[in-house]
């Protein structure tokens, strides 16, 4: 058999599986598309697909019920659509990131220690300074998130382990303990911050402004420039260092990128949400199970999971209490929980 005719199935097979993939993009973007026109209909009060139009598009009017709709869709409900789509895509994003940066299938941005270190910054400012609006401490906690970050993947980088995806771990888990315990203890100490901790560790994309948001899509658009941008080196640096650095992969700056992609994403993500667990981890399981393991394929489904299923897990949280509200982030950890448990029950973490 010639070469041509042996190459031909193989071509043909990867277009197929191309074709496949940019189908299954379009169906998550459509998706995204029908969550978010749900996120800004639904709520304690329920508007029409015409309201939201209204709301959204339609000119100022003297008609209080107009005016109401309005006021409802651009100032409470848009918002936090929006930054749920944000922090969706981030911790989507971030998740497969980790996990394929460390090789560790049960990896989650709070592996870096940017959940603790937003969480002990917020704390703090509170305690110290009195700052009760969110825009004035998110970004004391984006700092938090950052430096944690920062010092985590510092610690992993020098020793005689320096580099290696266990080291990266425990470094994480050393220091989340470590800030962990800083923050029990400042909250313990100071009520007005015991309050706001316990509110902002439930994780709610609500009662953020535009003030806020626009600045952390900054954030993550850097960060996903910066992601993208390494994702061959990524696919490369799976196959093991040998073989990466054997075909050219500078194997520390693409380390290097890789961890400040995922604390720009991750940090800003929770600066403005507040620690959202388990969303990561599932979503990027979930596209390895629907891509495989390219991450070129694998990061743009994770990003647009993430996204879809914190808008659904928001709606949901609107629902079930209703006219309360349950937070999101408590609804992706009542999802996570049991999502977690079955994949250790499949022995999906066997090699972890």
């Amino acid at each position: 058999m010639s070469t041509t005719a042996v190459e031909r199935p193989l071509a043909r097979g990867a277009t197929e599986a191309r074709r496949k993939r940019l189908v299954g993009l379009a169906a998550l973007a459509a998706a995204l598309v029908i969550a978010a026109a749900l996120s800004l209909a639904v709520g304690a009060r329920s508007l029409s697909p015409t309201e939201v139009w209204h709301g959204l598009f339609a000119a100022p009017e003297s008609d209080q019920r107009l005016t109401e709709i309005r006021l409802i869709v651009q100032t409470v409900r848009l918002p936090r659509t929006v930054l749920a789509i944000v922090a969706g895509i981030a911790l989507g994003v971030g998740g497969a990131l980790i996990q394929g940066y460390t090789r560790n299938p049960i990896a989650d941005t709070g592996l870096l220690g940017v959940n603790a270190g937003a969480s002990f910054a917020v704390v703090s400012v509170i305690a110290v300074f009195g700052l009760s609006n969110p825009f004035q401490y998110v970004w004391f906690a984006f700092l938090g998130a950052a430096v944690s970050g920062v010092v985590v993947f510092g610690l992993a980088s020098i020793g005689r382990g320096a580099g290696n995806p266990l080291t990266l771990a425990l470094a994480g888990q050393g220091i989340t303990v470590f800030l962990a315990a800083m923050t029990t203890a400042v909250a313990l100490s100071d009520q007005k911050s015991l309050n706001a901790l316990r509110f902002w560790n439930a994780g709610s994309v609500a009662g953020v402004g535009f003030d806020v948001i626009w600045p952390v899509t900054l954030f993550v658009g850097v960060g996903l420039l910066l992601a993208l941008s390494r994702l061959p080196a990524l696919n490369l640096l799976n196959l093991g260092e040998d073989v990466a650095r054997g075909l050219g992969v500078n194997i520390a700056l693409s380390r290097t990128i890789g961890i400040l992609a995922i604390t720009l994403l991750a940090g800003a993500a929770t600066a403005a949400c507040g620690p959202i667990a388990f969303l990561g981890l599932m979503v990027a399981h979930v596209a390895r199970h629907l891509t495989g393991p390219d991450y070129r394929w694998l990061v743009p489904y994770a990003g647009l999971l993430g996204a879809v299923v914190l808008l659904v897990c928001d709606i949901v949280g609107r629902l079930v209490v209703r006219p309360g509200e349950l937070e999101a982030g408590v609804v992706v950890a009542l999802l996570g929980a049991p999502f977690f448990a079955v994949m250790v029950w499949r022995g999906k973490f066997k090699n972890a």
